[in-house]
């Protein structure tokens, strides 16, 4: 056994003995009035429950009344349908996606009202994606703008209650809270040392999957990506060339959800061979990176790369030397890296953790929100769209295309390949 794999066994068994520990503790404490296990959620969210489950009961039949009352016209010829296009096919998913998102949020909603927390962390797993989808179909179909609203603003709300009600983070910090009750916070420090602190405390994954942890990786991924990326282009064509994909700061956007993607689909195959990591990540790797390509293009008309005419490209967007590059940075990323920078994310001290999160999300989310609406007024100018609100002035004036062109000098633009309504 080698002295990573000795490391690793030790580490198993401290924490192995400190969860025992601390159970017993939380059994001992069970009848506290204090025990968070009893607490209620937020009554900011048993309301927002309220008023999701109203949402979802008042919207649903409409959704549901309107899609038929849509098809049957089709069949009986009130309703011409066209040449189906790409808007038509973007309209149908979108459509499909807010009804099931509509019934989901009816389901949360009484999931709020009833208190059940580790349902509801569950299900934030189902909701925000949901609410990603939705939130990208509207932009690709409408552009950035009101329609926008109601999606960033659930999304924020979901991520919120990840955050409360995730029974992971609060298993961490009850186990934390434990073992110093216990008076050994050292054992826990010497799980920490090697890397098992923020551990998946079930098992079934190498990494807890919560906000902190995840949030953080996207950070790493969007810097060193970025990084990569720029070295492995001027060392191919000898020319720097910025590669940057948010409005300011050194970040690369799909390194740092690659890095997320990965991590959240390869976590339970840790322990896994190698070979099935590698082709797992070559194919999660070529869907994402196609899946990007083609959103960039339907929702703003830009094109970012084009793989056409290299080894087993599928439509220019990803090919198999990308697939196969994708497969080796999973492979390395999940046996090599992510346990070294799992240690690396926790010491970020306790007192800390949770304020320098918030800070830092706020202002990546600001920089993302930015770059969004630059992208979508760059659209509308190239579209030759009339600017006369003071947003679309405003991006004219600070953001222009020449900027824009300095900015992101991988993408070109052409409004005619985009979906929008």
């Amino acid at each position: 056994m080698n002295e990573h794999e000795t490391s690793a066994a030790i580490a198993d068994e401290t924490v192995i003995s400190a969860i025992e520990s601390a159970q017993s503790a939380e059994d001992a404490s069970a009848d506290e009035p204090d025990n968070p296990a009893d607490r209620r959620l937020p009554l900011i969210f048993r309301i927002y429950g309220v008023a999701m489950l109203i949402v979802g009961v008042v919207t649903l039949p409409i959704i549901v009344f309107t899609s038929l009352d849509a098809v049957h016209a089709v069949i009986e010829g009130r309703m011409a349908v066209g040449t189906i296009n790409l808007t038509t096919i973007l309209s149908i998913i979108h459509a499909v996606v807010l009804l099931i998102t509509t019934a989901c949020l009816a389901v949360f909603g009484v999931l709020l009202m009833l208190n059940k927390r580790r349902h509801v962390a569950q299900w934030t797993y189902v909701m925000i994606p949901l609410t990603l989808a939705e939130g990208l179909l509207s932009l690709a179909l409408r552009g950035f703008g009101v329609n926008l609203i109601a999606p960033a603003v659930q999304l924020v709300v979901l991520i919120a209650l990840h955050i409360t009600a995730d029974p992971s983070l609060r298993e961490e910090r009850r186990l934390q809270l434990a073992l110093r009750r216990m008076d050994a916070r050292s054992e826990y420090e010497d799980a920490a040392a090697v890397g098992m602190a923020g551990r998946d405390l079930t098992g079934k994954g190498y990494i807890s999957l919560d906000f902190f942890n995840l949030f953080w990786l996207f950070v790493v991924g969007c810097v060193f990506g970025l990084v990569i990326e720029t070295i492995y282009h001027f060392i191919l064509f000898g020319d720097y060339q910025d590669r940057a994909g948010f409005l300011w700061g050194p970040f690369s956007p799909i390194y740092g959800f690659g890095a997320v993607i990965l991590t959240v689909l390869l976590n339970h195959l840790w322990r896994s061979n190698w070979l099935l990591i590698f082709c797992a990540s070559a194919v999660i790797g070529g869907a994402f990176e196609y899946f990007t390509s083609w959103f960039m293009e339907t929702a703003f008309g830009i094109t970012a790369w084009n793989y056409t005419g290299q080894w087993l490209s599928i439509d220019g967007r990803t090919s198999g030397k990308y697939m196969f590059f994708w497969g080796l940075l999973g492979l390395v990323w999940v046996k090599l890296i992510l346990p070294r920078l799992l240690a690396l994310i926790q010491r970020i001290p306790w007192k800390a953790r949770y304020a320098l999160t918030a800070v830092c999300f706020v202002l990546l989310l600001f920089d993302g929100v930015m770059t969004l609406m630059a992208l979508d007024a760059w659209y509308s100018r190239m579209a030759g769209i009339a600017q006369n609100s003071p947003v679309s002035q405003f991006f004219a004036t600070y953001f222009d295309n020449a900027f824009m062109t300095n900015r992101f000098q991988t993408m070109s633009i052409d409004p005619s390949s985009a979906g929008r309504m």
